[in-house]
């Protein structure tokens, strides 16, 4: 989740747990989704958006690249449709004319996840920016020209060894270093990277993320 100081929230991605992540940090309201690839653990707790839907004159607009927005509404049709008097629960759109969403600037490329493709996000106001990095397996000159100079930079960085489809610790790092990232964020990680042994390893200006951590840029 990433929130303006004006309480504009940006979700990225509904995971299968998105439910219990929202109560737990007491939210109620998101004003936009992004999704950075269908795959199940990005995706499949979509319906759990339903409620956030309640009191809105509208859907809840919604972002994707091409592909993942074609196989989103493959799967799950009656969220962005509406169905037997159901109303449409997400607006979803893809990300091509997209430049401004809720006062954030938004910027975005595709990331090389194995065979597949995951979108990396870019959100900027008030002169702040927050990348989100997650799912990618090789480090690109168009995510270096994303990312370059962000104040936090969430990134995927699954365990030690090298993953064919997910960045290992020392591609993490080598992103946060190429793009000069003020701070950065490590997320997505496996039961092999135990918290307090990952936090002794690293930089001081990088963090190991945790449930319901809450981060000020």
């Amino acid at each position: 989740m990433v929130e303006s100081p004006r309480g504009s929230r940006l979700l990225v991605d509904t995971p299968t747990d998105l439910r219990s992540q929202l109560l737990r940090s007491d939210i109620h309201r998101v004003d936009a989704v992004f999704w950075t690839h269908d795959h199940a653990d990005h995706c499949h707790g979509i319906d759990d958006l339903r409620p956030l839907r309640f009191g809105r004159s509208g859907p809840i607009p919604g972002y994707a690249a091409d592909e993942t927005v074609r196989r989103l509404r493959q799967r799950f049709g009656y969220v962005f449709a509406g169905q037997f008097g159901y109303p449409t629960i997400v607006a979803l759109e893809t990300l091509e004319n997209l430049r401004i969403c809720e006062g954030f600037g938004v910027a975005h490329c595709q990331m090389p996840h194995g065979p597949a493709k995951s979108t990396g996000y870019k959100f900027d106001i008030d002169g702040k920016s927050v990348g989100y990095a997650t799912d990618f397996s090789e480090i690109t000159d168009p995510m270096i020209r994303l990312f370059d100079g962000c104040d936090v930079l969430v990134v995927d960085c699954l365990r030690r060894e090298p993953h064919p489809t997910h960045a290992h610790l020392g591609m993490a790092l080598e992103l946060v270093e190429k793009t000069r990232s003020t701070r950065a964020i490590l997320t997505h990680l496996d039961k092999s990277m135990d918290y307090t042994e990952l936090s002794a390893e690293t930089p001081d200006h990088v963090q190991v993320a945790y449930d319901g951590l809450e981060i000020a840029a």
